[in-house]
């Protein structure tokens, strides 16, 4: 008994869980705060699409994490009056994944594969037919005399794709997509929008002052900007009756080892191990995140690509290099730096 409460209860915060991530989720384009070129463009091919009473083109969206592509693909299939069924581009590893997701497709349904760059190939091949001209060719039977072919006609559907690795997709699969959107790092004033409405959806007091410091600090990315202010929500309610005031917006967010360029402790170990290490570069991505024990896919996804943004490093053909204002930020000058290993 004791045993089925546990779980309820961990069913019950699952569910709430689920539940805020749905309501933090625009579900149209409307209610879409920043990438508004991006916006303006799918919003002419979405009418466009619907005048004709034809599905959407196929899209593909790329860009760094937790800038919105899922999202995106919720409010396409919203936008199209269209069911969304989701799958991850690794959990297809055979045809029969494959056949088992498209044969639930109905007319005008959106299917969304996050990290479709990690298709493998053999999937990629099944699913040009499937893009192109709606039909699924699968193999029954086992190898030898018995195996044919055998081909199921699909509804038409739209397919959106997305990646933090554009690069890495074959160009036969790219090629296939007549919508390619890039996501850009958001500008402050949008994020600060969107940190007011995750306040207001939370329920949370929060002044300009400490909305802006949010936004500040969240790297231009609404993901990490909705995770910090939950955080921040629960140093307000424990120290200052629930108020987010910038001084405790600020206190919370250097506890979590946020500075204010929204660095955290692994972006400094990535910059420290170029100065420190390498003495400024050039040096390998492998080379660097053996040296501070990261993984390499880890670096390159989810921190190379901001700190590339704010100019804290550069990517030349011999590795990354430290620019000056890495070196400023950490407070290191390059003459400083002679016989110095990491610091402790």
């Amino acid at each position: 008994m004791e045993e089925e409460r546990i779980l309820d209860g961990a069913e019950t915060a699952e569910e709430s869980s689920s539940d805020l991530e749905q309501a933090l989720r625009p579900a149209s384009l409307k209610e879409y705060i920043g990438q508004d070129e991006l916006k303006h463009n799918l919003n002419v091919f979405i009418q466009a699409a619907r005048s004709r009473n034809e599905v959407l083109d196929h899209v593909l969206l790329y860009g760094p994490p937790g800038l919105g592509k899922t999202t995106l693909a919720m409010i396409i299939a919203n936008e199209m009056k269209g069911n969304l069924v989701t799958v991850s581009g690794p959990a297809l590893q055979k045809s029969g994944d494959l056949a088992a997701v498209l044969s639930t497709l109905e007319a005008g349904d959106v299917l969304f594969i996050d990290e479709i760059h990690r298709l493998p190939r053999q999937i990629e091949e099944i699913l040009y037919p499937a893009m192109e001209d709606f039909y699924l060719d699968i193999i029954v039977g086992k190898e030898g005399a018995s195996a044919h072919s055998l081909r199921l006609a699909l509804p038409p559907f739209t397919l959106v794709g997305a990646t933090t690795r554009a690069g890495d997709l074959s160009a036969p699969l790219r090629d296939r997509f007549g919508i390619i959107l890039p996501l850009q790092y958001y500008a402050r004033q949008d994020l600060e929008r969107i940190v007011s409405r995750t306040a207001g959806i939370l329920d949370v007091e929060m002044d300009e002052d400490a909305v802006s410091e949010v936004a500040l600090r969240s790297r231009g990315t609404p993901r990490i900007a909705n995770r910090l202010l939950r955080r921040i929500r629960d140093f307000a309610q424990v120290y200052n009756d629930g108020l987010i005031t910038r001084q405790v917006a600020k206190d919370a967010l250097n506890r979590l080892n946020v500075d204010e360029l929204g660095l955290d402790t692994t972006d400094r170990r990535f910059l420290e191990g170029i100065i420190f290490r390498f003495k400024g570069g050039p040096v390998g991505l492998e080379a660097l995140a053996s040296s501070i024990g990261e993984d390499t896919a880890t670096l390159s996804d989810m921190y190379e690509p901001y700190l590339l943004q704010i100019g804290l490093i550069n990517r030349t053909p011999r590795g990354r290099v430290a620019t000056s204002k890495a070196y400023e930020h950490l407070g290191v000058l390059p003459e400083e730096l002679s016989g110095k290993g990491l610091p402790d």
